[in-house]
């Protein structure tokens, strides 16, 4: 049985959760606030399968609760933002404190449902894939980091689904809009620049340094890797 933390301060909603979430076989344990969550998770994330956060609590907020997760214990568990607020920005927030998807309330359990179930998916599948290369620029699917030459680069969990998306399709024309559905697994407003946002923290990472680029801009269509 898959085990999940929601950490929710309404607490219509998060019975509704946990209820619905039982008969689907996952055993959900709420915290009440920010801080609850953390005292829960602190040194122990293994007890849990995937995290749910609402950036809106008493004493810490989702955002930190999840900055202490990553900074403390990495990517090794799925977190899930739930949150009223939706714009570019909030969303821009809550993932790079290494959120890996953002729900906005009010949503449907269906939703909710498809999405956690794509998260564990992707989490199983990233334990076990071994690492990426592409020239000289290697990705580990552990640590979630890059080495390009033999210099470590730390990703953001966004960052490192956006890296290891493109390096899958090296060579390929990648659209925003097919960014957004395949790495953020929903389609936002196409007025968005949350991809562009993305390509330049990875730009600045992997390619700022080097004579060589892997990720081109193609005018007027999205963006490719290249070796």
């Amino acid at each position: 049985m898959k085990k999940i933390l929601m950490a929710e301060d309404e607490e219509n909603i998060s019975d509704f959760v946990r209820r619905g979430l039982a008969g689907f076989g996952y055993e959900v344990t709420v915290a009440e606030d920010g801080t609850q969550a953390w005292q829960l998770l602190d040194g122990k994330s293994s007890d849990f399968d995937l995290v749910l956060l609402d950036i809106r609590m008493p004493g810490l907020s989702g955002l930190e609760v999840c900055h202490r997760l990553r900074e403390q214990q990495g990517y090794s568990i799925p977190v899930l933002m739930l949150t009223a607020l939706d714009t570019t920005d909030d969303i821009v927030a809550g993932l790079r404190v290494g959120a890996d998807d953002y729900l906005v309330k009010p949503f449907k359990f269906t939703e909710l449902v498809a999405r956690i179930e794509a998260l564990l998916r992707r989490s199983s599948l990233n334990n076990q894939q071994a690492a990426l290369s592409s020239g000289d620029l290697e990705l580990d699917a552990a640590s979630h980091q890059a080495k390009r030459c033999d210099k470590v680069v730390d990703l953001s969990i966004k960052e490192y689904r956006l890296l290891e998306y493109m390096m899958r399709h090296e060579g390929e024309v990648l659209t925003r809009r097919q960014l957004l559905k395949d790495v953020w697994d929903k389609d936002f407003d196409t007025n968005t620049n949350v991809v562009d946002v993305y390509v330049r923290y990875l730009r600045q990472k992997i390619d700022e340094d080097f004579a060589q680029k892997h990720i081109q801009t193609v005018v007027g269509q999205g963006y490719t890797f290249k070796k």
